[in-house]
């Protein structure tokens, strides 16, 4: 990949709207990115999907906004999350994946399982989420 920094930022309205948008974009940039390993792209587009889904699903308020900020250089995969929600109680060390015939609840063991690095901040106006997956050709290559 070249030094040239790939990004997008979409903003609005906690809906899966926003969702989708945000997946769209994530499309147009790998066109953009395709030195970035199908495995990479998978796993981060996965993670990102989740997160942004819980997000729009998990909120009550109208009023709850959120936005996604991607870049992808050639180091890393990053996203920032930001949401105008209450802040969302997670016990990390809690977090795995639920017994094989539950509907819900892998989006975060999922997530974590799928990035290098996954944080979740609270802040006076919301939530942030970061998700990197670092670039790592032996890691594709099954070294």
């Amino acid at each position: 990949m070249d030094a040239e920094t790939r990004a997008f930022h979409v903003s609005g309205p906690a809906g899966l709207d926003l969702v989708d948008r945000a997946l769209d974009e994530l499309d147009r940039l790998w066109e953009r990115a395709p030195e970035v390993s199908p495995q990479d792209r998978t796993l981060f587009t996965l993670a990102l999907s989740e997160v942004t889904t819980n997000i729009a699903q998990h909120n009550d308020r109208t009023e709850v906004v959120f936005s996604v900020d991607v870049r992808v250089t050639a180091d890393e995969l990053r996203a920032s999350v930001r949401d105008t929600a209450p802040p969302a109680p997670i016990d990390w060390d809690a977090v795995s994946m639920p017994e094989e015939a539950a509907e819900s609840g892998r989006g975060l063991a999922l997530s974590q399982a799928a990035l290098d690095e996954f944080t979740h901040t609270v802040g006076d106006h919301g939530n942030t989420w970061v998700l990197v997956r670092r670039v790592d050709p032996r890691r594709d290559a099954g070294d």
